[in-house]
């Protein structure tokens, strides 16, 4: 299989992709805003200079903006060990998470690029999995391996580490959930040195020299269902990390797949849940092959973030059109062109007045280009 027809990209200049990460490392500025400064104010550097202005306008404290010096040994900590920082739009980033719902602006990569812009499938399970599980899994990734499919997995023990080391040959990507540096669980790293020896992939959005907290997981999470056409659960438990993939799977419009457990073992009641409420029941691998093939056919268009040339100066908005859109807002998330509409503010005066309440850590942003004020 090939990668879709809009892998190839421009590449970022040293200075912009220093300003890209520093403005992505900066406080309040999560993928959704990164892209919103970008559109607004034209580049990462302008961005910048504009950040102070903007959280104070929205009534926060100052913010913390990341400075040079802290980017300049983030990007020489990641040449020391092979790794770069890979932007959105350039021919090496995983051309499938582009079209993910707030995708990271920047990944690091490390390892071979050509896992990357395949297409993919994640395979996801339970760390205390069974054999029976361990050999399903890893049957799955060998097959899917053999069609040109990268197997992508967060290199947990279990279900992750079968289907990590059964796609060694034909190539498989780890999601790590800190610095590309810190290699969790501990215990893998063997297998994280087999996948980079084999010419497979392992990324992150994280810092370098990031230790994984829990709510780092779901973040990773995000970045496999993003990046792949399927997850296929095999072996999860009713509270599980694996069944926050196949929900944010099926956010993206990805397939959602599972492999059926006997209903006596509580590590296949999630699967088994997911197959009761309408994900495909997988038993070998024709079943992903099937459920994916209409993705690739329907590939959608680029969705990149550009830097251009002219940009229009930024509008200041006026207090009135600020009350207007604070008044609109709440804690039930709304889109924001419906924000446009009622309030009869200029789209752009209304994307500068959240960039305020964003920045100043006021506005949450939600999947679907809606917003709700936090509590």
């Amino acid at each position: 299989m090939n990668p879709p027809q809009d892998s190839a990209g421009v590449r970022l200049t040293d200075e912009q992709r220093a300003a890209w990460l520093r403005l992505s490392r900066s406080e309040n500025v999560g993928p959704a805003t990164f892209r919103a400064l970008i559109n607004q104010f034209g580049s990462a550097q302008a961005a910048l200079e504009a950040l102070p202005v903007l959280a104070r306008r929205g009534g926060g404290r100052a913010i913390r903006i990341a400075d040079e010096a802290e980017v300049a040994r983030e990007l020489e900590a990641a040449a020391r060990i092979g790794a770069r920082f890979i932007g959105m739009g350039e021919p090496d980033y995983p051309p499938w998470l582009r079209h993910a719902d707030a995708p990271p602006p920047l990944v690091c990569a490390r390892g071979g690029v050509e896992s990357l812009v395949r297409p993919a499938v994640a395979i996801v399970g339970a760390r205390n999995a069974s054999v029976a599980g361990r050999r399903m899994a890893a049957q799955l990734a060998r097959d899917l391996g053999g069609e040109g499919l990268t197997i992508v997995s967060g290199l947990a023990r279990g279900i992750d580490a079968a289907a990590h080391e059964a796609a060694l040959l034909t190539g498989t990507c780890a999601v790590m959930a800190g610095g590309i540096d810190i290699i969790y669980p501990p215990e893998n790293e063997a297998l994280f040195a087999a996948i980079l020896g084999h010419g497979g992939a392992a990324i992150s959005e994280m810092p370098m020299g990031w230790n994984p907290r829990a709510r780092d997981f779901p973040r990773r999470n995000r970045i496999i269902a993003g990046m792949t056409l399927a997850t296929i659960v095999v072996e999860a438990a009713e509270r599980s990390g694996s069944l926050i993939t196949a929900r944010l799977a099926l956010e993206q419009n990805r397939e959602v797949l599972a492999v059926p457990g006997s209903p006596l073992d509580p590590r296949a009641s999630g699967a088994n849940r997911l197959i009761k409420q309408g994900a495909r029941l997988v038993t070998e691998a024709a079943d992903v092959l099937d459920a994916i093939a209409p993705l690739i056919e329907r590939e959608p268009p680029p969705r990149r973030i550009e830097e251009p040339e002219i940009v229009e100066p930024v509008p200041e908005p006026a207090e009135n059109d600020r009350a207007k859109v604070h008044e609109a807002l709440g804690p039930t998330p709304v889109e924001v062109d419906e924000i446009v509409r009622f309030t009869g503010v200029p789209a752009r005066t209304v994307q500068v007045i959240l960039l305020e309440l964003d920045l100043a850590g006021r506005l949450e942003r939600h999947g679907g280009n809606r917003v709700s004020l936090k509590d």
